[in-house]
């Protein structure tokens, strides 16, 4: 199921940045056959303004040595905070698409689950910029991302 195809436009009032009102088992519905659903990532929580996701640190998302391929990090970063950023906008009349990523990984992980939350630092009519921390199973910083995401009308 295409969750971004059935958003409503409505906003929910006033105690939220979210614009849909759709729930974690239809955003997750929406991870399927994509790269997310390949490395085991899981959205898990969405507060009044963030947006949580969890991954798998196993031989899906581990480098040779062992540890947790930055690349896996910054594909979890990117999945939580773009599936984020196109529930702020009216997807009847927009899309959201990324502009860039960058990410320091600050702490090597090599087993368990890894955490992402996403908040917002700008939510622009053109463009909007996410924070995406990603911690360990001992609430460790892991990595740190900042997102930024084009706002396109749809033609």
């Amino acid at each position: 199921m295409d969750f971004f195809n059935h958003l409503s436009g409505d906003a929910m009032a006033g105690t939220t940045i979210w614009r849909g009102r759709e729930s974690l088992a239809t955003l997750n519905d929406s991870l399927r056959g994509t790269l997310a659903e390949t490395l085991g990532i899981e959205l898990t929580e969405l507060g009044a303004d963030f947006l949580t996701g969890t991954m798998p640190v196993d031989a899906r998302t581990l480098q040779p040595f062992g540890l947790l391929h930055g690349g896996a990090s910054v594909a979890l970063a990117e999945t939580v905070g773009s599936t984020a950023a196109s529930l702020v906008i009216d997807l009847g009349r927009q899309i959201c698409v990324g502009q860039e990523v960058n990410a320091n990984h600050v702490r090597s992980a090599r087993s368990g689950l890894v955490t992402a939350t996403a908040r917002p630092l700008h939510l622009g009519a053109r463009s909007q910029v996410w924070d995406v921390r990603i911690v360990d199973d001992a609430v460790r910083l892991v990595c740190v991302a900042r997102l930024t995401m084009a706002v396109l009308e749809r033609r």
